[in-house]
């Protein structure tokens, strides 16, 4: 086609320019192509050049010894041209993969490091408290090994949630994960995860109950763990005493959650790396692997919703998660 348009400008713009031309097109071949049809395009774009724009034309019989030679120089440019983009298009893909290497193994280096600790530290607790109730049981009191017991609930706890988050990852990045959605009363279900925070005795949390909330229709498994890990990454990096207030709304078609604490909030710059995988806030305590948040923006993000992070004022931090969901009132579904 590229070659039947220059055909019919032919006696406005010349072969010769004809020529630079198909080498471009050749150059443009060579950046979406392997190299095996690039070189027979360039093969072909030297003979078309040939026999329809060098005199005598619709032959293969060169005249001018300065044609001959132009045909050659054209052959041996177009072949190199080609040969040579395919080679810095194949070096840029090595470079490419390498970066992306490279930036694998720093985010698994990452996450090794986090483990090693969250994991080391909890498994650490329970083997220490179980030994101490295996050798001392007898002269333990009721209530040191009550406490005890506590602590390894508390540290079987932080273990389970920490594999819970390294599976969910692996589900949202492999997207091996369908939603089931059903009917869900929200007020029920926040005050479920609050309870199981019931334990926290430095921290308030509040939970606003709306009387006149709908049932939604949602993944109540994958809400609940965006709801825990919201929660818990408030606990985990607030100051004591720091307030945590839980609001839920219905608007416009969409079940509205907000999330506000009384901490140091985040600095405005975070807004959006806070959800990256493995981002972790400067000058926050050690603990975590950053994997909390990142889940949350999957988990909404697959009800085709949003989450927005502000500042609470006067202080503190705003999770915004708006999700479009399917409402009913009770009264409508038992008509139903």
């Amino acid at each position: 086609m590229l070659a039947a348009s220059c055909f019919v400008f032919t006696k406005y713009i010349g072969y010769k320019v004809i020529a630079l031309i198909l080498l471009m097109a050749v150059s443009i071949l060579a950046m979406l192509f392997d190299i095996m049809p690039v070189l027979i395009a360039a093969v072909l774009s030297a003979l078309i050049w040939n026999f329809f724009f060098i005199p005598p034309i619709f032959t293969f019989h060169i005249d001018s010894a300065e044609d001959v030679l132009l045909f050659l120089m054209y052959f041996i440019i177009a072949t190199v041209n080609a040969v040579l983009t395919f080679k810095i298009k194949e070096q840029e893909k090595k470079a490419r993969d390498r970066e992306e290497k490279e930036h694998t193994i720093k985010l698994y280096n990452t996450l090794l490091n986090s483990l090693s600790h969250e994991l080391k530290t909890p498994i650490a607790t329970i083997i220490g408290s179980v030994d101490t109730l295996k050798e001392n049981s007898i002269n333990l009191s009721a209530q040191h090994k009550a406490d005890l017991l506590n602590e390894v609930e508390i540290a079987s706890l932080r273990l389970n949630r920490e594999v819970e988050n390294l599976l969910n990852m692996s589900r949202l990045e492999t997207g091996s994960f369908q939603l089931k959605k059903d009917w869900c009363d929200v007020n029920e279900l926040v005050f479920t995860v609050i309870q199981q925070f019931a334990n926290t005795k430095n921290h308030n949390i509040i939970f606003n109950e709306n009387n006149n909330l709908p049932l939604f229709k949602l993944d109540t498994g994958l809400i609940e763990q965006v709801l825990q890990n919201i929660i818990h990454n408030a606990i985990q990096y607030t100051p004591e005493n720091t307030t945590i207030t839980v609001d839920v709304e219905h608007k416009k078609e969409n079940c509205v959650i907000v999330i506000t604490d009384t901490g140091k909030g985040f600095q405005e710059n975070e807004y959006n790396v806070v959800f990256n995988k493995f981002y972790r806030s400067p000058n926050t305590k050690a603990g975590g692997t950053g994997l909390g948040l990142s889940i949350v923006k999957g988990f909404v993000e697959a009800h085709n919703g949003t989450i927005e992070l502000k500042n609470n004022i006067p202080r503190g931090a705003k999770f915004i998660i708006q999700i479009p969901a399917e409402s009913s009132y009770l009264n409508n579904l038992k008509n139903e």
